[in-house]
């Protein structure tokens, strides 16, 4: 009887047993055990429990609570309704973070490249007699030879992904 009047009342409050477990600081798998009949709360908890649902502990000890089907479909609807709209937050935010993440790359590739060309090669015209320029003139060719043959690939990637990525219509 205590078992299925938990379930009842926490269904028609519109809980979760993992809901129900954290405003009772106990695991979900505790709720569980209530809610079957395999274990019940001690005295402290059902005081607990009969607060956290907002029922008299006689009604949880008492007779057998039907849950109204009207509320419980309006529950689980409101439920779903609200996750839905956090799905689709996340996604819409996931989407935009991308898209500005591979505009960024895009830009950042340009930007580079107009900074090389403007540049010209300055390691052709490097100092290599000191040892510290001659070091910081191949890191610069370094980095300018895997530019080159990268960065084509990147930006081509970048660009497919904001076209991707972009806000549909409708």
């Amino acid at each position: 009887m205590l078992n299925e009047n938990i379930k009842a009342i926490r269904r028609s409050k519109g809980l979760s047993q993992q809901e129900l477990a954290v405003k009772l600081n106990v695991v979900r798998q505790t709720v569980s055990k209530w809610e079957q009949g395999l274990s019940v709360p001690d005295a402290d908890l059902l005081l607990a429990l009969s607060e956290a649902l907002e029922t008299p502990v006689s009604t949880l000890l008492g007779e057998t609570v039907t849950e109204s089907e009207a509320d419980e479909v309006k529950a689980l609807a409101e439920k779903l309704e609200v996750i839905n709209l956090q799905f689709a937050r996340r996604k819409a935010l996931r989407r935009s973070v991308l898209h500005w993440g591979f505009i960024s790359v895009c830009v950042g590739i340009l930007a580079v490249a107009f900074i090389l060309a403007m540049a010209g090669s300055p390691y052709l015209g490097w100092d290599y007699s000191a040892p510290e320029t001659a070091v910081m003139g191949v890191a610069i060719h370094a980095f300018e030879w895997g530019f080159v043959r990268l960065a084509p690939f990147v930006l081509i990637a970048a660009a497919a992904g904001v076209f991707l990525t972009r806000k549909r219509r409708g």
